[in-house]
């Protein structure tokens, strides 16, 4: 692994805390997520016309995680309120999954990252595709959310693939 290898929200007597990132420095920070929602050929037909029950399953997925990623802190216990200065939601059809694929990214100048941002706005976007759809079709499946890229801070910038996991050289 690259850099220390303890986990850095334990204190020495392993004790859960928020780390303190007041001696960094403000930088530029992005990070990228991606999932993906499969479905059936007919469930992504009917999401794709806008004929859902529900409404505009897309559009609500997108919302759902562009406020999500602003909550990030209220849902995970030892994340930094942030002033995000961006988050996107992308969501794309594929037929080859059948389903949708989920981008979020997310942005911040400031004195921590945004991956848990990022993370979270795609997890939740894919839950609402889920939630807006279940009723045709409860065999969709939600899954591959993972970071993607991040950039900024002192580790700089990673993407995936760009380091082998088996090496050690995994980025944070």
């Amino acid at each position: 692994m690259s850099g220390d290898p303890t986990l850095t929200h334990l204190d020495e007597s392993g004790a859960a805390n928020m780390v303190d990132v007041s001696s960094k420095d403000v930088t530029g920070r992005i990070a990228v997520a991606e999932g993906r929602v499969t479905m059936l050929p007919e469930t992504l037909a009917l999401i794709r016309s806008g004929d859902a029950k529900k409404g505009d399953v897309i559009g609500a997925a997108r919302l759902a995680g562009i406020m999500a990623a602003k909550r990030t802190h209220e849902l995970i216990p030892l994340c930094h309120p942030l002033m995000l200065s961006k988050v996107a939601v992308e969501i794309e059809a594929d037929d080859d999954l059948p389903g949708l694929r989920v981008t979020a990214t997310a942005k911040v100048r400031g004195q921590t990252g945004v991956e848990m941002e990022a993370l979270t706005a795609c997890s939740v976007a894919c839950l609402t595709i889920y939630d807006m759809a279940k009723a045709v079709d409860r065999f969709m499946e939600i899954g591959d959310i993972r970071l993607v890229e991040k950039k900024g801070g002192k580790s700089g910038h990673w993407r995936r693939g760009d380091a082998d996991p088996a090496s050690g050289a995994l980025g944070t």
